[in-house]
């Protein structure tokens, strides 16, 4: 399985929603929280070069944020990053 690493904040409706698509597809995703750690925010932004939440990467690969991620889901391109390892 996939390695996913989501950047999040407590009170975003993307965040929740990103989180939701992941865990209806089982998928196991570490949650990075910004809101908690500025400088997890910094990384983020260095990583990503995007200010907002949610931030998800994909086996290490910047794949954006939910709709970027909704929009892989609905060409059916999700499940083949998600089924290849790190």
């Amino acid at each position: 399985m996939a390695e996913v690493v989501i950047y999040s904040s407590a009170h975003c409706p993307y965040c929740v929603m990103a989180k939701q698509l992941l865990e209806r597809k089982a998928v196991h995703y570490q949650e990075i929280r910004v809101d908690l750690d500025p400088d997890k925010r910094q990384e983020m932004m260095q990583k990503s070069r995007q200010r907002t939440v949610p931030q998800i990467f994909i086996n290490g690969k910047h794949v954006g944020g939910y709709t970027d991620l909704a929009q892989l889901q609905r060409n059916n391109q999700l499940d083949s990053l998600l089924a290849v390892s790190s």
